[in-house]
């Protein structure tokens, strides 16, 4: 992959140095939804967010499925589908087809939440235990999926561009969260509830910009610094919301944006070097795949040997365009 990048960014000032930024980030395989060659060459919005659609939705239903199963759930007990996504646009949108797809009820309520980015993941979350908690009896599908290769831009030759195309892949995740769902009891942690916090002014931290060739990637290098700073005093105060400090934190759930943000949050939050190792492994294993990504680190914490103690406190934690910090609460 590094050969075709140094081919597709000839002309950047300094890409012989910045290209160790693919060392750097701290991954070594990942996932995207076409061949390498398909980058090669200018594509239009248009045929990329055809192709987005088609594996999207394929994805949607392989994790769905996948969750349905492990969690003894048949079709017609789901009464909610959430879905989250940021990387392609679909109407009607995407939960629509899958609902039919995967044989749900057509009465299902439909919740689609697009522009989120990375931050999706746990904001998904926490909007699909609100709806489980008001519909008893029923349980809601959260789906998130992002094609995040799907976005490059054939001639931006920005810094942007290029950081993105070294942490950026492509994935999907599912849950199933139900009042048994909910439970201490069941095999994932019991959902206290969700909070988000924006930081003032930061429109330009992160986001898209949309031009004639799709949707074109924009984000500072700033991030680490504010999870350190700002954020992470809005990060405090939503944890003070639900009477918690840092220090009650057993278990962080982190989105990894990257490794020098998963770094930023040790300093800057005191974040455990045992959940940090979640992410890091997330991170190596899959890249940054954008709103799925926390909920894979979910997933390892849930199924690895060790788990964490029963009764003891977790948060769920994402950053994403806005700026902002999308937390869930959990209790394990």
């Amino acid at each position: 992959m590094r050969e075709l990048v140094q081919t597709l960014f000839e002309g950047l000032p300094g890409l012989e140095r910045l290209i160790a930024v693919f060392e750097n980030a701290g991954i070594e395989s990942r996932y995207i939804s076409a061949p390498l060659e398909w980058f090669a060459e200018p594509r239009s919005f248009a045929e990329k967010n055809q192709l987005w659609f088609e594996v999207a939705l394929e994805l949607c239903e392989k994790a769905s499925l996948e969750a349905l199963e492990q969690a003894n759930v048949a079709p017609h007990q789901v009464g909610a589908v959430v879905l989250v996504t940021t990387t392609g646009i679909a109407t009607p949108s995407l939960e629509a087809h899958l609902i039919q797809r995967l044989g749900l009820p057509l009465s299902a309520v439909r919740l689609p939440i697009w522009g989120l980015g990375c931050a999706g993941g746990a904001a998904g979350l926490a909007r699909a235990a609100e709806l489980a908690l008001s519909r008893p009896g029923q349980y809601v599908l959260m789906v998130a999926v992002e094609l995040c290769s799907l976005t490059f831009v054939w001639g931006d030759l920005s810094k942007s561009n290029l950081v993105a195309t070294s942490l950026f892949a492509d994935g999907a995740a599912a849950v199933v969260l139900g009042m048994d769902a909910l439970a201490q009891d069941s095999a994932g942690p019991r959902v206290l509830g969700g909070f988000s916090r924006l930081l003032p002014e930061s429109y330009e931290v992160m986001g898209w910009d949309v031009i004639p060739e799709g949707l074109q990637v924009r984000f500072a290098q700033s991030i680490p610094a504010l999870v350190e700073g700002e954020l992470g005093n809005l990060i405090r105060d939503g944890l003070a919301s639900y009477g918690l400090a840092a220090k009650d934190v057993d278990t962080w759930t982190l989105h990894p944006g990257g490794a020098r943000v998963l770094a930023a949050y040790k300093s800057g939050m005191g974040v455990d070097q045992k959940s940090l190792e979640a992410s890091h492994c997330v991170l190596k294993k899959f890249g940054n795949m954008s709103s799925p990504t926390v909920l894979f680190v979910l997933a390892r914490q849930m199924y690895q040997l060790e788990r964490p103690l029963p009764g003891s406190k977790g948060v769920l934690l994402a950053l994403g365009p806005g700026f902002a910090a999308e937390g869930v609460v959990l209790e394990w």
